[in-house]
């Protein structure tokens, strides 16, 4: 593991694997750069790989620096692709990554990009009257003030709950058994910082990027569960019908990791269209 230095002072942790043109990957809320491990061997065969820990992210500490917004983790994106002077990027983004990529084309633009991944997201996680496709289709101000009550009381039980009580069925089945994986979850969870990690909800919770996809000009590739914890298809479909030419992938049943749970799948997809010389 070796880190960059973001403009105010933060250090970020990143990990980079292999050779050739440069692939990016920004993991979800709460996770890592090991999210993306599981993809490692066949894209470290002809490209070069950046996972890093977001700000907030991985379990090391936060160093001074901002806190963990999604504008200035946007803006740690731009650090990291002027750190290592890159070009011609493959950006894939996993829930918090494709809001991370999406504030960071409506703050510096696509000129570093050459391909853009989005997985399973909303470009506007609340729900209003005049917009139905953010969490749940139906997480308003108020459900989104009962989760930070949740998130404040016991950070660790308010992650799995948003997660279980959601639109998947199985999850919520085996959140309520105590399955030995929803466990492993929880403990991992116990084990970070919920602080900043507060912080960093909050903000995504507050972005809209709905003006965002129209302006995207280079090619997307979205994926998108199934049987998503949070999203129904027609959130996915909404997403398509904005960014001009995306290619839509729906993964039937999985949930909001698609990736995780159809790897040889998406990796297979991912790679024909980073090399797709359209």
């Amino acid at each position: 593991m070796t880190h960059f230095t973001a403009d105010d002072g933060a250090r970020i942790h990143v990990k980079i694997s292999g050779d050739g043109p440069p692939v990016v990957m920004l993991h979800g809320w709460t996770s890592s750069h090991q999210e993306w491990f599981p993809f490692l061997p066949e894209l470290t065969k002809a490209h070069r790989v950046y996972r890093w820990d977001a700000r907030g992210h991985g379990g090391h500490p936060v160093t001074g620096g901002d806190p963990p917004t999604v504008e200035r983790m946007a803006r740690d994106l731009h650090n990291l692709l002027t750190h290592y002077g890159l070009e011609a990027v493959t950006a894939v983004g996993h829930s918090m990554g494709a809001l991370t990529l999406w504030q960071y084309i409506r703050d510096f633009g696509t000129g570093r990009l050459a391909r853009v991944c989005f997985i399973d997201q909303s470009p506007k996680l609340l729900t209003d009257p005049t917009w139905e496709h953010g969490i749940y289709g139906d997480f308003g101000s108020e459900r989104a003030g009962e989760l930070m009550t949740w998130l404040n009381e016991d950070f660790a039980e308010g992650v799995l709950k948003l997660t279980a009580f959601g639109l998947n069925e199985r999850a919520r089945d085996k959140y309520l058994a105590g399955a030995s994986g929803w466990e492993r979850s929880r403990n991992a969870l116990r084990a970070q910082d919920p602080r900043p990690l507060i912080e960093c909800w909050a903000s995504l919770t507050a972005a809209d990027y709905r003006d965002v996809l129209s302006r995207i000009d280079v090619p997307a590739l979205l994926v998108y569960g199934g049987e998503s914890n949070f999203y129904l298809s027609e959130t996915a479909h909404f997403v398509a019908s904005q960014i001009p030419d995306a290619i839509l992938h729906i993964y039937e049943g999985t949930d909001h990791s698609p990736h995780q749970w159809q790897r040889e799948r998406f990796t297979r997809e991912l790679i024909a269209f980073v090399n797709n010389p359209a």
